[in-house]
C-alpha cells in the first residue's frame, strides 16, 4: 500500500495529480473519459464577476514541442457558474478548486464570496496574471506589494485552501512568492505560461489576435522546473508544478525538486485521460520501487 497523499495548508489530496485551469473545464466535459474521483483534485477553468467572450480569434496556435494561447478567459461569470457548473462539481468525491481571475482586488473578493455563500468549494486559485485595470493594466502577479493585496483581501473572506498561481513573466518570482505567503496564502502554483509569440511566414501576421499569448506545453518544462526550485526554496508553504508534464517522468521531475503537487494542462488536449493514467502511474512506481509514501520523494533533490 501507498499513502500518495499529500497536504495543500488545510486541505489534503488523495494523489498529487491536479488538472491545470483552462485546460479541463469544470470536469464535467472530462467525465466520459475518466473517473474523477481517481484524480488528486479538479481546477476549474478561470470564473470572473461578469461573462467574457474572449479574445477574438485566432487564439491557439501550435507551436515545435507546446503552444500558444490567447483564450482571454473566456466564462459564462460567477453567477451562471453557480447555477450551471457548481451542482455538478458539488457531486463529486475529489477536491474541487476554482480558479480565479479579476480586474480588480474587489473583483477577486466578491467571486469567492459568492461562491462561498452557494456551498463553498475545496479551495480557490488566484490568477494573479490578469492585468490590473486601476494600475494601469500591469498584471497583477508582476508586483509583489498588489499580490500581498490580493491575498490578503480574499483571505479575510474564506479559510479554505488558498492557492496563488504565480506568472513567471517577472525578474524575481520568489519575491512575488513571499509577499503571497506573508499574507496567508497556503500553497503556489508555479508556473503559469511564459510570453511567447509565432509568426505566419505565407501571411506575415502573428498566428495570434492578440499578436502574443502564453506558451505552455513540454518546452516549457525546464523553465518551470527551475521556477519550482526557486520558490521551494524561498517559502515555508508548499508548491504546486506546473509546465510541460506529459508523462510519469515529468510528473517524479517536479516532485523531486520539491513540488508537492502537480497539475497537468496541455497534456489534456492531447491524451482526455492522461491525469487518471498518471495517478495510477505513479502509484505502480512506487510500488515496484518499495515507495511507501511520497514524502520519500518530494524534495529529495540531491546537490
Amino acid at each position: 500500500m501507498v499513502d500518495l497523499s499529500v497536504k495543500l495548508g488545510n486541505l489534503v489530496l488523495s494523489n498529487p495529480i491536479l488538472t491545470a485551469s483552462g485546460t479541463f473545464g469544470s470536469g464535467e466535459e472530462f467525465a466520459g473519459f475518466i473517473d474523477l474521483n481517481k484524480l488528486g483534485g479538479i481546477v476549474t477553468k478561470a470564473v470572473t464577476r461578469e461573462p467574457r467572450i474572449g479574445n477574438p480569434y485566432p487564439r491557439i496556435a501550435e507551436t515545435l514541442a507546446g503552444m500558444l494561447n490567447s483564450i482571454g478567459l473566456a466564462n459564462p461569470g460567477v453567477e451562471k457558474f453557480i447555477t450551471q457548473k457548481l451542482p455538478f462539481l458539488h457531486s463529486l468525491k475529489t477536491k474541487v478548486i476554482v480558479n480565479v481571475a479579476a480586474k480588480t482586488i474587489d473583483d477577486f473578493a466578491h467571486v469567492i464570496r459568492r461562491i462561498e455563500s452557494s456551498g463553498g468549494v475545496d479551495g480557490y486559485e488566484l490568477n494573479v496574471s490578469c492585468p490590473n485595470v486601476k494600475e494601469g493594466g500591469i498584471a497583477f502577479g508582476t508586483d509583489p506589494r498588489i499580490t500581498g493585496k490580493i491575498t490578503a483581501a480574499v483571505r479575510k473572506i474564506t479559510a479554505k485552501c488558498l492557492i496563488v498561481k504565480l506568472t513567471p513573466n517577472v525578474t524575481s518570482i520568489s519575491t512575488i512568492a513571499r509577499a503571497a505567503e506573508s499574507e496567508g496564502a497556503d500553497a503556489l502554483s508555479v508556473m503559469n505560461t511564459l510570453v511567447g509569440m509565432a509568426v505566419d511566414i505565407h501571411s506575415r501576421r502573428p498566428k495570434l489576435s492578440t499578436i502574443t499569448g502564453g506558451l505552455s506545453g513540454p518546452a516549457v518544462k525546464p523553465v518551470a522546473i527551475a521556477r519550482v526550485y526557486e520558490v521551494v526554496n524561498a517559502v515555508q508553504i508548499p508548491v504546486i508544478g506546473i509546465g510541460g508534464i506529459m508523462g510519469l517522468e515529468d510528473v517524479l521531475e517536479f516532485l523531486i525538486t520539491g513540488a508537492s503537487a502537480i497539475q497537468v494542462g496541455t497534456a489534456n488536449f492531447i491524451n482526455p485521460a492522461i491525469s487518471e493514467e498518471l495517478a495510477a502511474n505513479l502509484e505502480n512506481y512506487c510500488l515496484s520501487h518499495h515507495i511507501k509514501t511520497l514524502q520519500d520523494i518530494i524534495g529529495n533533490l540531491q546537490t
